[in-house]
Order: structure tokens, then sequence, then C-alpha cells
């Protein structure tokens, strides 16, 4: 039986994994002092104030935390005066912290898993947060020079991120969130994106790769497959929370080689309250013979960008599935 971390570099790879890449498996997820810093809310908190500023609200049945933007809470209501109010964290923690993490990385084991740092929100999505949607999205219009310069300073502040982080612990994968769009549409063209976040993500992906990450997963849960080829460039290798909205068989086909999507199970139609073991199992067992695509190039997993559910025992049960029907599958593909 193979190790979670080679089952998963089969399946990327298109070689001959024995079983459904189980969610989030593959990668121990290292929270660093630059995470612990952040300042985010926990679930149940509201109008917290993080390390850049931005008031941001977790409520007891949302999937994440989000940005509370009121007239006297939007951090740089002018991109043209972006200088003036936008103030990136000091990445200055005392190294007691540092050696706490590492000690943690130690105890994993390089052949099992992945040891992959985690960081968001991402350089598309702290434009937002630090603007408003409306307003972000009304300024590559309105003031493109603005824009790409507050990009550009965010983008030197995550590659200063990265920089620390593989000083410190020498991670082998990413964990990295940015959501490009919602479900039916990306937020910008993919002209429009390329425009603005071609080139930075290229850079922080590329230095995450110069300095020994093997494998980057990029978080959006969201349409996004007009955005793949532009994925494969900038270095994602596992796209995480690829919803239904996207044609996924066709995107395997094409860019499976580049670019495995993980997702496929929508996390708005089983991470509810009243959620069953039944409704789990047959969505579950459905996506897989859909989309598993001879067991390459598909990670199944909920769309949700984390090993968890909003409620409790839906990713348990989502697992347990996985457990069950992998050997069916692989025997009934001739996999076995």
């Amino acid at each position: 039986m193979l190790t979670p971390k080679q089952n998963f570099l089969e399946t990327i790879h298109g070689g001959k994994p024995d079983r459904f890449v189980k969610q989030y498996e593959f990668m121990k997820l290292i929270r660093t002092p630059i995470w612990n810093h952040r300042n985010q809310p926990k679930r149940g908190e509201m109008n917290k104030v993080n390390n850049w500023g931005v008031t941001v609200s977790f409520g007891e049945d949302q999937p994440g935390a989000f940005p509370v933007h009121k007239p006297d809470t939007i951090v740089c209501p002018d991109v043209e005066e972006w200088q003036e109010t936008v103030h990136a964290p000091v990445l200055d923690y005392p190294e007691a912290e540092w050696e706490a993490c590492l000690a943690e990385v130690e105890k994993i084991d390089r052949n099992e898993y992945f040891v992959a740092p985690m960081y968001a929100p991402g350089i598309f999505e702290q434009c937002h947060y630090l603007m408003e949607i409306k307003n972000c999205l009304m300024a590559f219009y309105e003031d493109p020079e603005d824009m790409h310069d507050l990009i550009k300073y965010i983008t030197e502040w995550e590659l200063k991120v990265a920089e620390q982080t593989c000083d410190h612990i020498h991670p082998d994968a990413m964990f990295h969130h940015d959501d490009w769009g919602t479900q039916i549409s990306t937020f910008l063209s993919p002209d429009m994106w390329a425009e603005f976040y071609l080139e930075p993500y290229k850079e922080l992906y590329g230095y995450w790769k110069e300095r020994g990450v093997e494998v980057i997963v990029h978080h959006s849960d969201s349409y996004a497959e007009t955005l793949v080829p532009y994925m494969a460039e900038i270095g994602i290798d596992v796209w995480q929370g690829t919803m239904t909205t996207n044609d996924i068989n066709k995107i395997e086909d094409e860019w499976g080689s580049k670019v495995t999507c993980m997702g496929g199970i929508d996390s708005a139609v089983l991470d509810k309250a009243d959620w069953t073991k039944e409704e789990v199992h047959d969505y579950v067992v459905s996506q897989c013979d859909k989309y598993g695509n001879n067991g390459h190039y598909y990670i199944p997993c909920l769309t949700q960008g984390g090993p968890g559910s909003t409620f409790p025992g839906v990713y348990d049960e989502v697992n347990k599935v996985l457990d069950d029907y992998s050997p069916i599958y692989w025997k009934e593909h001739g996999l076995a």
C-alpha cells in the first residue's frame, strides 16, 4: 500500500495510485508564527481587527472569516492614497516561536506526508480585504497604475513570508488561499486577471519552488476554469476547491498533467446542519464515479479550504466513504 504522499504523487503525475487521495491526507498543515500572528477571528468572534488593520468576523455557521466593510472600517477607501493607509505587518517574531514550530515539523515523517505551511488571504483577496470588493473591482478600470503598485507591495510582503518560512522549516509543499471567483464566474476576466496577477504570482510561486517546495496547492472554491491555463503557468500543481460549476472532466482531459483538481464535492451540498450518512455516501460515490478519471488528476474533496467542515462530522464521513469506496472503484475499473 502506498503512503499518502506516494499515492498523491502517483495521482497528480498520472501514475499508478492504489486508491483515491483522501482529501487533505497527504499534507500536514503547519501554522507558522506568521500564521499565528494574523490576529484573525476564531469561529464565533466578530469585528476583530487583524494584523493588516482589516475588521473581520467569523460567524458560527460560516465556512470562514469575512471582512467587515463599513465606511469607518475600510482600510483603503481611496487606492490613489494607498501608501498612506496600507501598512504591512512587521515580520519580526521571536526565534523561540520558530523553534517551537520547527519542533512540530520534525515530528512529521516526510516520507509519508508533505510539510505544508498555509497562508491566507492571498494577493487578490488582500486587495479587496483592504479596499472593499466593489471599490477594488472598480479600481482595476479606474486606477490601474495604483492597483499595480498596491499588488506589488502585497506581493513583496508575501515574498518575505516565503523567505522566512523556507529559512526556518524548509517546507516541501505550500497551501495558499486566494478566491478568484463566485460559483459561476471569475471576479476578473482572464485577460484582466493576467494583466494584474500573472507576473506577481509567477514571482511568488516561483520563489517557493526555488526554495525546494515541490507542490503548490492553491485554494479557490469558485468557478475558475478559464484561469486554469494561467494556474499551470504560475506553477499551481493542485487547484483545491474546484466546484462542480467548473467542467472538471474537461480540465482533467486538457490540463490534468499540469493541474490536478481537488474538489468536486461541493461543501454547499453536504456541509449543513441536517446532513445524513446516506446523503454523504450517495453524493461522494456519484462524484467519484463522475470525476474519478481512473485515479488520475482528481482528488475528491470538500470544496472548503481546509481539512474540516462547518458542521461537525461531515469531513470525517466523507473520508469514511472514500475509504470504503476506493477498493470498489479500483476493482470496477480494473485498477486493482
